[in-house]
């Protein structure tokens, strides 16, 4: 069966339509909600448990300062990325993707439709994940609160574009899971989390280049060591904003328009 194209009100129409039914179905999954919203917030709470009876040296910011600042951009990205992706997958596997894409719909609204979705539960995540940290234990940066939570949020909406693109290759939702230590594996030890980005050996160095990941969690650094925004910080925020970009892209172009 093949498409025709649609009026740029009718795509919008499409866009909004997708985007309402995939909230309508989060809203109908409290388990889920409860694994967008709490996942990311425990296991934080967890780390600051962790390093509660750490001392630091006078003058260095506490090791749950220093940790947990950057794992306020990696977490949502690993639990986004895992969600969209087999929440993509669902919708291929039950026939819905099948029959959506028989409609006007175009990809590009579809996977517009998605993310925005998703992003909108990333923002509750990221906020919550944000308040609690700060608020309730304490953390501290240099910088404003609310850039910590921009950039939380952009990493999240890297996460959904990324779970979107790897949807794709995939054909069950198991496959969908096996992407996440081949996709999020790498990101996370190459980020500067582990160890930081400068004394890894040369060769890693320009592999942790190319990840976005690198990019979010130096973003989070700088807002952690200086008090006002920083070129570094824009530019690295522009980095993971081109990313996300370019994956939902690459997810449109290569959604198939049959279950295989």
């Amino acid at each position: 069966m093949t498409t025709t194209s649609a009026s740029p009100v009718a795509s919008v129409r499409c866009y909004l339509a997708t985007t309402i039914r995939i909230l309508r179905q989060l809203r109908g999954d409290p388990r889920t909600v409860a694994m967008l919203l709490l996942v990311p917030t425990l296991l934080l709470a967890l780390l600051y448990f962790v390093y509660q009876d750490t001392a630091s040296p006078p003058g260095i910011p506490r090791m749950f300062d220093r940790v947990g600042i950057s794992m306020l951009g990696i977490l949502p990205f690993i639990v986004m990325f895992l969600i969209t992706a087999i929440a993509m997958q669902r919708e291929r596997t039950s026939g819905t993707l099948e029959r959506l894409m028989t409609t006007p719909l175009s990809k590009l609204d579809l996977l517009a439709g998605y993310g925005t979705a998703f992003s909108a539960a990333a923002a509750a995540q990221a906020g919550l994940a944000c308040l609690v940290s700060f608020w309730l234990f304490g953390m501290t940066a240099a910088g404003s609160v609310w850039l910590v939570l921009l950039i939380a949020v952009l990493d999240a909406v890297l996460g959904v574009a990324l779970g979107l693109l790897a949807s794709a290759f995939a054909r069950t939702e198991f496959q969908a899971v096996q992407f996440m230590p081949v996709i999020v594996g790498p990101q996370f030890f190459l980020c500067g989390l582990l160890v930081p980005r400068g004394e890894l050996p040369r060769w890693l160095q320009i592999v942790s280049d190319v990840l976005p990941l690198s990019y979010a969690v130096d973003a989070l650094q700088q807002v952690s060591r200086h008090t006002g925004t920083t070129a570094d910080m824009w530019r690295d925020l522009g980095v993971v904003a081109a990313f996300a970009a370019v994956a939902l892209a690459l997810g449109a172009a290569t959604l198939r328009r049959r279950t295989a």
